[in-house]
C-alpha cells in the first residue's frame, strides 16, 4: 500500500458491556491465550499495515489503558461514551493524523480478526484509490471491520446517538466494496457464554 492510501486504526474501546452482566466482568478485559482482549485487539492492528492505532476508551478507561500499557497506540478517553457509539467514532475520526486517507474502524471485542485480515482490507481500499467504503464480510452477510474514506469523515461528525459506519453505507453516498474474511468478520464477545465459546475466559474467571 502507498502511503497516498495511507490507513489508520480507530479502535472502538469506549463502550459500557452491558451484556455481560455484573458478574463476569468487562469483556474487553477477559482473556483470551492469557492476554486481555483489548491488548490482543490492538496488538492485531499494530501488527498490520495501517499507519497508526488510536483506542477510544470510555468506561473503566483507565483498566483498559493499563491493558495496552508498553503498545505503541494514542489513547483518546471519551467523556461522553455513553452517548453511544457515534461520540466515540467521532473522536478517534478527530485524533487520525491527516495525512489518513482513511480510517479502519475496529471494533474490540472481534477476537478472531488477524493482521491478514485487516491487511486484506487495507489492499482493497488502496486498490480503490481510497474513494470506497471497504467492508468485511462473512459470504452475503456483512461484517465488520470497515474503512472509512477521509471524504466520509465529515458525514460521519454529523452522526449521533449508538450509530456506527452502517449509517454512512446505508446513506449511498459511496461505493461499497465487500471483502470475504471468512468468519472472523461475524464473531463478537457480547456475552460470558460468547467470550467462552471463543476460547476466552472472562475477567472475573481469571482472578478466580
Amino acid at each position: 500500500m502507498t502511503s497516498e492510501y495511507a490507513v489508520g486504526v480507530v479502535l472502538l474501546a469506549a463502550g459500557r458491556a452491558s451484556r455481560m452482566g455484573d458478574q463476569s466482568g468487562h469483556k474487553l478485559l477477559a482473556r483470551f491465550d492469557g492476554e486481555v482482549l483489548i491488548r490482543k485487539m490492538a496488538a492485531t492492528a499494530l501488527a498490520s499495515t495501517a499507519r497508526q492505532t488510536v483506542v477510544v476508551t470510555g468506561h473503566r478507561g483507565g483498566d483498559i489503558a493499563a491493558g495496552l500499557s508498553g503498545l505503541d497506540v494514542l489513547l483518546v478517553h471519551n467523556p461522553d461514551f455513553a452517548s453511544g457509539m457515534a461520540s466515540s467514532l467521532k473522536r478517534g475520526l478527530a485524533s487520525l493524523d491527516p495525512g489518513s486517507a482513511g480510517a479502519l474502524v475496529l471494533l474490540a471485542d472481534m477476537p478472531a480478526l488477524n493482521s491478514a485480515h485487516l491487511n486484506r482490507l487495507i489492499d482493497v481500499f488502496a486498490a480503490n484509490h481510497g474513494n470506497a467504503i471497504i467492508r468485511a464480510c462473512e459470504g452475503e452477510r456483512r461484517g465488520n471491520p470497515v474503512i472509512l474514506p477521509r471524504a466520509a469523515f465529515a458525514h460521519t461528525m454529523e452522526l449521533s446517538g449508538d450509530v456506527g459506519a452502517r449509517a454512512l453505507i446505508e446513506s449511498g453516498a459511496w461505493p461499497v466494496v465487500d471483502v470475504e474474511i471468512g468468519p472472523a468478520a461475524r464473531l463478537d464477545v457480547d456475552t460470558p457464554d460468547a467470550v467462552l465459546a471463543a476460547g476466552g475466559v472472562t475477567e472475573n474467571m481469571s482472578r478466580e
